[in-house]
């Protein structure tokens, strides 16, 4: 057996180790994620030493990276959820469009929600409210569900400041903001595309009320406490869109002057910019929250931020020893039979996305891991690398199942039953994942 397919025979028992970890033992991804790296670093004859090494590397790169913007950036959505800001822009969204448009608001109402907040945070914020709206145009659980689910994921995968965005950019070695301008582009049409498609097949007699809703839920569909006197929705959204303004005039700037004046490099700097969010966040949110309350949310903030710095930086230390082996040439060499050949380069980053995410139940260690690999194939070939992180991503969107927190926080939230959750949380996202490489195998080749 040649040492390219030795390569590849040692990362399916690295991801295969991955997956044992987390299903059988039950540990942390973040744990499983190191012991896979220990594994496919000494296997691959990078030492002893060297795969630590390799490994602190990855994780201090990742964070060096990320760090600090991923923590500001959950303070900032922190802040505006607990201050019923969430909740204000949610609902400016969902109740000032006609009747006919109102489960598409939804849909939009959950993907401007989640570029701030977590996944889950938005979905509890909209559910009771968009359940409401089922009732009164007769449709069904899945109909308002799907649609959260749908917006909320493409825009938690999509937009900057969620993690898996973010590193995009340094990952793969390209500017932030066209990652926020294309994200935000794609996900605004994947959102549309992907409910129209779901709410065609839900039409087709898809939804089997009697066994894809669990009717024993005594409190089914959660509950968000709005604070007396939250800021108006035109107010809230300031410092959601006001960091990305900031990096968006880093990149006209990069097109205007050869190189960025001083303070134009300074403003739309990450940290800068959603330091700068932040702090707006901090200030909107008084309207509703004291100052005690305030400091409350920032510090359940960085609590909440630990595991996910965690993951990502793990994500980041596996990507580095999968790098340091050259497996990234091998994949080429076995799975690519034209190197140049965008949509085989395409293809290969959304189905690494898809194996991840199926295995680990991570959609953000799914994009870091595929994007870590990906750094070393996309140098070669004529695709500007923003495609290759959508590919990535989208792959990354897809199959979430029971091994994902997002899947449970679906099911018994709004009441379903494992196959309703399969019907709603999967299918949903597996359509999303494919709207979004068509798109990018369509830009790829225009842009």
């Amino acid at each position: 057996m040649g040492e390219d397919m030795m390569l590849i025979v040692y990362l399916v028992i690295a991801l295969a180790i991955m997956l044992g970890v987390v299903v059988f033992f039950k540990l942390n991804v973040a744990m499983a994620l190191v012991i896979a790296s220990l594994f496919m670093g000494i296997a691959s004859g990078l030492g002893l030493v060297g795969t630590i090494e390799g490994i602190s590397n990855g994780f201090g790169s990742m964070m060096r990276d990320l760090g600090i913007p991923i923590g500001l950036g959950v303070i900032l959505g922190k802040l505006i959820s607990d201050s019923g800001g969430a909740y204000s822009i949610a609902h400016a969204i969902v109740t000032k469009t006609s009747e006919k448009l109102a489960l598409y608001s939804i849909g939009l109402a959950a993907f401007v929600l989640a570029i701030p907040v977590f996944f889950d945070v938005a979905f509890l914020i909209l559910v009771p409210l968009s359940v409401q709206i089922g009732k009164q145009l007769n449709k069904p659980l899945p109909y308002p569900v799907g649609a959260i689910v749908i917006g909320a994921a493409l825009s938690h995968t999509l937009v900057p400041p969620t993690p898996n965005p973010l590193a995009a950019a340094s990952i793969l070695d390209f500017d932030l903001g066209i990652m926020i301008s294309i994200g935000a582009i794609v996900g605004f049409i994947a959102t549309l595309v992907t409910i129209k498609i779901f709410f065609v097949i839900l039409d087709k007699g898809f939804w089997k009320k009697e066994t894809d809703e669990d009717s024993t839920m005594d409190n089914p569909y959660g509950k968000m406490e709005i604070p007396d006197n939250p800021p108006s929705a035109w107010i809230a959204i300031i410092p959601i869109i006001l960091p990305s303004i900031m990096i968006l005039l880093g990149s006209v700037g990069n097109v205007i002057y050869d190189e960025n004046p001083e303070i134009i490099t300074f403003l739309s700097d990450r940290i800068i910019a959603l330091l700068i969010g932040a702090i707006a966040a901090y200030f909107v949110a008084a309207k509703s929250l004291n100052k005690k309350q305030r400091d409350a949310s920032s510090s359940e903030a960085m609590q909440a931020t630990g595991i996910v710095l965690l993951i990502t930086g793990a994500g980041g230390a596996f990507g580095a020893i999968i790098q340091s082996t050259g497996i990234d040439q091998a994949i080429l060499d076995i799975f690519v039979s034209d190197a140049q050949s965008v949509l085989s380069v395409i293809l290969l980053a959304f189905f690494m996305g898809v194996l991840f995410r199926t295995i680990t139940g991570s959609g953000t260690v799914a994009g870091i891991t595929t994007m870590t690999i990906m750094a070393g194939v996309v140098t070669g070939v004529d695709v500007h690398p923003v495609w290759v992180a959508m590919a990535s991503l989208s792959g990354g969107l897809m199959l979430g199942h029971v091994n994902d927190s997002g899947f449970w926080i679906t099911t018994k939230i709004a009441g379903l039953s494992v196959k309703g959750g399969l019907k709603t949380y999967t299918t949903s996202e597996a359509i999303a994942g494919i709207v979004v490489l068509i798109i990018t195998l369509i830009g790829a080749h225009i842009f």
